[in-house]
């Protein structure tokens, strides 16, 4: 059985939720450029996660629950407030992310694929459910809209009756965005004018409502709303999600505050040093360049509103190490090691510096609420005035304790009683 300092070390880095301000602003639970933060965990290594098999605990959900079928994790949204999503619990440093999904209808309805860091750099492609032709693709460098000129609309026929695999492939050098095997997108580092993103990247993606009508309305005129939900209910579904880390290691820690590539460094790796072995993407066709299509008002942060992983609607992030002994496999399954489920030698181990989700669902994590007006401290955010306030400063909850009865190892398999 665990001790408590076993338990107190079970935790997800969950999803960031974002503000509904004016302009859709993002922030940061705990921003590196600002106080000393939490160590990323790392991946480290390549995971192919086939949701038609079920759920994996290397992702978390929030703002909704999604729900898993023979056709993979579906995000569906019926009503107000509705914004299902997983979060990866783990950071890349460069990467790629190849997602086969089908994208969600409905006039108002967007689904979303992010990459976010808590430095608030991002790389996107958003669905909008009115338009089944096109994807849209967008990067933000440290929370900056500047002037919102950074989107562009990409062809990607037939998305929301189709399997397509969507890539992001990330270096240091440039961003390339894949509709199936056409490259639709490419932006270097020279390109974005100093607003290259370059921290280490969460994968988010998920469905939610543009069009809702508590939204600015630039948001809902965006997303091409208003959202009707006696249409709905509206459901994105994925079928897989194949995430490959470009660097190795345990957890990425920031080295200054200057948000540069060059300030990250690896624990018990290399920055870097998995871009040769990655592989590369098969590139079966190009696009032509996008021209006059840059849309000024896609707003940054991807995923927006819906309820916090343990309902209050207010902000929630959960850090915290594995407890040694544990490792991820390449399905995306963290697992005691010497478990059935031990991938083969040479597969990397998170190590103790990782995070884990122990179990399924939002109501199996521990989470840490921050109300605005704190000191910022390692593992506690400021939360922006206009954030929703929590009742005390800190106040740590241990939902899922009661589920969560026990780890029983018998004949080297890993249980979870509910």
């Amino acid at each position: 059985m665990w001790s408590t300092p076993g338990w107190k070390g079970i935790a997800a880095t969950a999803t960031l939720l974002l503000s509904r301000t004016a302009l859709a602003q993002t922030w940061s639970s705990c921003n590196p450029l600002s106080t000393t933060c939490p160590a990323n965990t790392a991946l480290g290594m390549s995971i192919n996660v086939d949701f038609t098999q079920g759920e994996v605990n290397s992702f978390v959900s929030g703002g909704g629950r999604p729900s898993y079928g023979s056709d993979g994790v579906s995000f569906t949204v019926a009503g107000r407030g509705d914004s299902p999503q997983l979060a990866s619990i783990f950071y890349i440093m460069f990467g790629r992310v190849e997602v086969t999904m089908k994208a969600a209808p409905g006039a108002g309805i967007v689904s979303s694929l992010v990459l976010l860091s808590d430095t608030l750099d991002e790389i996107d492609m958003e669905w909008l459910g009115s338009d089944d032709s096109e994807v849209q693709t967008n990067y933000f460098s440290k929370g900056q809209t500047t002037d919102y000129n950074r989107g562009q609309f990409n062809p990607a026929a037939n998305n929301q009756a189709e399997f397509i695999t969507y890539t992001i492939d990330w270096t240091t050098d440039r961003i390339v965005w894949y509709v199936g095997g056409t490259v639709v997108r490419t932006l270097t580092f020279d390109e974005a004018a100093g607003q290259y993103p370059q921290t280490p990247m969460q994968v988010k993606f998920g469905a939610w409502a543009g069009g809702d009508p508590s939204n600015p309305p630039g948001t809902i005129e965006w997303a091409r709303g208003p959202t009707d939900y006696s249409q709905g209910p509206f459901s994105m579904i994925v079928r897989s999600a194949v995430v490959t880390d470009y660097s190795t290691g345990k957890k990425y820690t920031y080295g200054d505050q200057s948000g540069t590539w060059q300030s990250i460094r690896s624990d018990g790796g290399e920055i870097n040093g998995n871009v040769n072995g990655a592989g590369s993407v098969v590139v079966t066709a190009s696009a032509p360049a996008a021209t006059g299509s840059l849309s000024p008002t896609i707003p940054p942060g991807g995923i927006i509103g819906g309820t916090a992983t343990d309902g209050s609607g207010g902000p929630v992030r959960t850090v915290g190490p594995i407890p040694d002994g544990w490792i991820m496999t390449s399905e995306g399954k963290i697992v005691p090691v010497g478990s059935s489920t031990t991938p083969p030698a040479g597969s990397s181990s998170l190590g103790p510096s990782a995070s884990l989700l122990p179990g399924s669902g939002s109501d199996a994590t521990f989470t840490t609420r921050v109300a605005p007006g704190g000191t910022a401290t390692p593992g506690v955010g400021m939360v922006p005035a206009d954030a929703p306030a929590a009742n005390s400063a800190v106040t740590a909850t241990s939902q899922g304790l009661a589920r969560i009865l026990a780890v029983v190892l018998a004949g080297c398999s890993f249980y979870y009683l509910f």
